[in-house]
């Protein structure tokens, strides 16, 4: 069994989760574990089999992998990840009582298979992109517990996302200085040891998207937040999968930080202020899952610290300390589950008798606080003495000291779960039907906890060869796992730290008095809430600046930009180049054409004379395009020009006849602003354009395209064939653009203008008006329909393509509406949406055909009746329908007929009621 086939497996559990689900409801729970737990057994195998790296390409342009490798920590994880996950999904069979907890499950698994490829990834951008499956996935599971759940769900995702941005800056900044992208090769770069710079600021930011992802100080708020979700969710989110993921982390980088000195200083330092703040907050709390959950903040934070103490010793402490915590608390909180269910509540205050109403569960809970409490001899012990023997062994005294403290206050909150709930009178409970699996599943923990203590040498092939892994250091340097330590100062710590949590408990009438009244004077919630609210509001006075429905004010920035950024680019060119080729007669023709048309679009006071007056500058434009040689953006042009007339037309029949009035200083700056843009513009294309040779990617298109691909036509060689990834992208944002104009039209009702009288015309009949366009359309409209069919296939090798024969197909559409008697004709039902959706759907399909030669959208050539071709013709086909799909919608929705349409015939022009402003 490789590694490719264990997450492939994974993968294949997470596509039968919403199945299983929706066949046998909760009680998919038992198969799902089923399958988790053979994938614990099959990291095993892969362990034992020797066979730890598995590669294939993703990205191979950019030098990234699908790159899996599994050492000692990567096994440690993936059998804590996974092992723990199996143990929630048998929990889950009896927890949840929806009927068909699709989403439930599949999010869960997904949460296993995201944290598995994040623990084996050996890709700085795989582990990347697995590190954000996990804030989705928690973000998710929190956000379907309920309303209640929107604002923490919303806190944890903004907090951790925070921390992904920090760590793809970590990932960018490695790749950057080391040259690669594989993760173990970064890490054994000379560039930590001789570069400190670079060091120090990859380990800053590799700690802080730990530090978040563990919900350390600064960022421990979301933890306690996010307890709105299920007992399930908090038991893997806490036990092994989220917070877990911040301590992989920093265990996996930490051979390599360690050599700038910010490292130690900022985990040392923060993991002590974070382990001992939130064991305070967690003796203050009475909700148990509350108290759970700060415990949780107060246990990792101790992991940290002893991390950043660093050495073979810290390193195999914390280890140990991984597996312990996630057996006691991933038993805890599923007691909390547990116990909410039998009694309806969670509050300490509420609790009573429950060693007599519930013994063997309560036998369990008491098992797991104490292995939390690191009482002799459950494992917690055995990893808590670990903790101290390795502070003391690096002379770290200051991290020694704060974990003790901790420890002082740990043990006083395990010992409160205990004896605030299991004593008095036995309280009445629900019964315990259906709850069979959660019990077991919650005692399985609790004596792992108890069992591994006994047996902590049993741990030493899972957590030894972590240690190395972690360290840097030979296995035969790390040391053994056992549980009696010796009487040595380590234990003398833990002598001192019972008894002053004894103490602590024995007055605890005393101290609660003191912990009872608020320690600071806001909340960490309260602190994240204020931070949102200050970014929303400062976004919304950055927007306050543009917030207006004038498109002048939005034009002004781009045209400024133009402005200046032209005049720069003359500037730092040199101006233009006396290589440029010499204008002809026919140029100045054109010039002055355009000319006289921005002036008529400027001059006009109506909206359709500036429309035709746009129409004479678009058409001349095309006409130059002609005449300098560029025939696909000629008819590109052309086209577009014919279609956006169409189309204004259209929505100018809602809009007022003429233009309002603007104040003369108005028109001033408007005139100012134009006439700046219009000169840099020129300024910089001439500056930009007057060159004698082409750039070296244009030579090298004309070079090659033709050897690489066949095509005669370079244009549309580099849309369908070297960059079709690009037209890819572009053709969903049509197929967006297509879906938005849908909505948006059809969810409002089109506003309608004042009824206006318009006295008898030659133009009133309808039918004949239209006589010579219609008998124009039966012969233009089928001439245009093959001519775009003709323009598809000969794209490669001539003016044509997908884009402009979609273009073609959609102006015979738009003659077809023109000669139309009315806008009833729009009223057909026309599948535009389907018709783009096919188009972006068929381009991706054959983007994966090119996987056979080994890339995505690899044009594959292939011979039809003698005619040759390639992929790269179907990879058109689907532009052209994506592009028709688009222009048929905007003709079918803002060509609709208005209100006062009632039959397809026009009614004569007398009695007819037009809308201000229709032509």
């Amino acid at each position: 069994m490789g590694l490719l086939i264990l997450v492939g497996a994974a993968a294949l559990l997470v596509a039968l989760a919403p199945v299983l689900a929706s066949a046998l409801g909760p009680r998919a729970g038992w198969p799902i574990a089923a399958g988790l737990a053979a994938c614990t057994a099959g990291a095993v195998t892969v362990w034992n089999s020797g066979s730890l790296e598995q590669s294939v390409p993703w990205i191979p342009s950019l030098g990234v992998s699908f790159s899996l490798r599994m050492d000692g920590l990567g096994l440690l994880f993936a059998v804590v990840v996974l092992g723990i996950g199996a143990l929630v999904m048998l929990y889950s069979a009896s927890y949840i009582t929806e009927k068909r907890p699709l989403a439930f499950y599949t999010l869960m698994v997904f949460f296993a298979a995201a944290m598995l490829v994040l623990v084996l990834a050996d890709d700085l951008v795989l582990l990347f992109v697995a590190w954000e499956l996990t804030t989705l996935c928690s973000y998710l599971l929190i956000l379907r517990s309920g309303p209640q759940a929107v604002r923490p769900a919303t806190r944890t995702l903004l907090v951790t996302a925070m921390g992904g941005l920090c760590l793809l800056g970590a990932v960018a900044l490695i790749i950057a200085r080391t040259g690669t992208t594989n993760l173990t090769d970064a890490l054994a770069s000379d560039a930590w040891t001789t570069d400190p710079a670079f060091a120090t600021s990859a380990a800053v930011l590799v700690a802080v998207a730990a530090l978040t992802k563990s919900a350390q100080f600064p960022f421990h708020a979301w933890l306690p937040d996010a307890m709105v979700a299920p007992a399930p969710v908090s038991a893997y989110l806490h036990a092994a999968a989220m917070v877990k993921a911040g301590i992989y982390l920093l265990l996996r980088f930490a051979d390599a930080a360690s050599a700038s000195p910010a490292w130690p200083v900022i985990l040392i330092g923060i993991g002590v202020l974070t382990s001992v703040m939130a064991a305070v907050f967690a003796l203050q709390r009475t909700d148990i899952k509350e108290l759970l959950a700060y415990s949780t903040v107060s246990q990792l934070g101790m992991l940290v610290a002893i991390i950043g103490v660093g050495g073979s010793h810290a390193m195999l402490a914390a280890c140990v300390h991984v597996v312990a915590h996630a057996l006691f608390k991933s038993a805890g909180f599923m007691y909390v589950g547990l116990i909410e269910r039998r009694s309806g509540t969670r509050d300490i205050r509420e609790l009573n008798g429950l060693a007599r109403a519930m013994p063997w569960t309560s036998l369990m809970l008491a098992l797991a606080a104490l292995s939390m409490a690191g009482v002799p001899p459950l494992l917690g012990f055995v990893s808590k003495e670990a903790i101290f023997e390795a502070g003391l062994d690096e002379g770290a005294w200051f991290a020694v000291a704060g974990i003790a403290l901790a420890a002082v206050f740990t043990a006083s909150y395990s010992a409160r779960l205990v004896v605030h709930t299991f004593g008095g009178s036995p309280m009445k409970l629900n019964a315990p039907r259906g709850t069979v699996s959660m019990a077991s599943a919650v005692s399985v923990s609790a004596l792992g906890g108890a069992l591994l203590g006994f047996g902590a040498p049993l741990l030493e092939g899972l957590v030894r060869p972590a240690a190395a892994a972690a360290s840097g250091e030979p296995l035969g340097e790390i040391p053994e796992v056992y549980l009696w330590h010796g009487f040595n100062t380590a234990l003398l710590i833990s002598v001192v730290v019972l008894s002053i949590a004894l103490a602590l408990i024995l007055g605890r009438q005393r101290v609660g008095v003191l912990l009872d009244r608020p320690l600071f004077p806001g909340t960490g919630v309260g602190a994240v809430n204020r931070v949102h609210d200050l970014i929303v509001a400062g976004g919304r006075r950055v927007g306050d600046l543009t917030r207006t429905d004038q498109p002048a004010a939005h034009l002004a920035v781009p045209i400024t930009l133009v402005a200046v950024a032209g005049t720069a680019a003359a500037v730092t060119t040199g101006g233009w180049r006396s290589g440029a080729p010499a204008s002809e007669p026919v140029d100045f023709g054109l010039l002055l054409l355009i000319t006289v048309g921005v002036i008529s679009v400027i001059a006009s006071s109506s909206r359709m004379g500036a429309v035709i007056s746009a129409g004479i500058v678009g058409f001349s434009v095309a006409l130059w395009f002609f005449v300098l040689g560029a025939a696909d953006v000629a008819l590109t042009q052309l086209l577009v020009e014919f279609l956006t007339v169409v189309i204004i037309v259209m929505v100018l029949r809602r809009l007022p006849r003429t233009f309002r009035p603007r104040a003369p200083r108005r028109r001033a700056v408007t005139a100012v602003v134009a006439v700046l843009g219009g000169v840099a513009a020129t300024i910089a294309t001439l500056a930009l354009t007057g060159r004698s040779t082409l750039s070296p990617a244009g030579e090298y298109y004309l070079r090659e395209a033709e050897n690489e691909t066949g095509a005669a036509n370079v244009v549309n060689s580099i849309l369908v064939d070297f960059r079709a990834l690009d037209t890819l992208g572009e053709l969903v944002v049509l197929a967006v653009t297509g879906l938005a104009m849908s909505v948006l039209l059809r969810s409002r009702r089109a506003l309608e203008g004042p009824e206006v009288t318009i006295d008898h015309t030659a133009l009133d009949d309808a039918t004949d008006n239209l006589v010579f366009l219609r008998t124009l359309a039966r012969v233009l409209v089928p001439i245009m329909a093959g001519f775009s069919l003709y323009a598809l296939l000969r794209g490669h090798d001539a003016p044509g393509g997908g884009f402009i024969s979609a273009l073609i197909g959609a102006a015979a559409v738009g003659a077809a509406y023109l000669s139309a008697y009315s806008d009833r004709w729009t009223q057909r039902r026309m599948p535009y949406l389907a018709i783009a959706g096919s188009g972006v759907l068929l381009a991706a399909v054959i983007g994966f055909v090119g996987l056979a030669k080994g890339s995505f959208l690899y044009p594959i050539k292939f011979t039809v009746l003698g005619y040759e071709a390639s992929t790269a013709l179907v990879f058109d086909l689907g532009v052209y329908l994506a592009v028709f799909g688009v222009v048929l919608a905007a003709i079918n929705l803002l060509g609709a007929p208005t209100d006062h349409d009632e039959d397809d015939e026009p009614a004569p022009l007398e009695t007819a009621s037009f809308e201000e402003g229709q032509p």
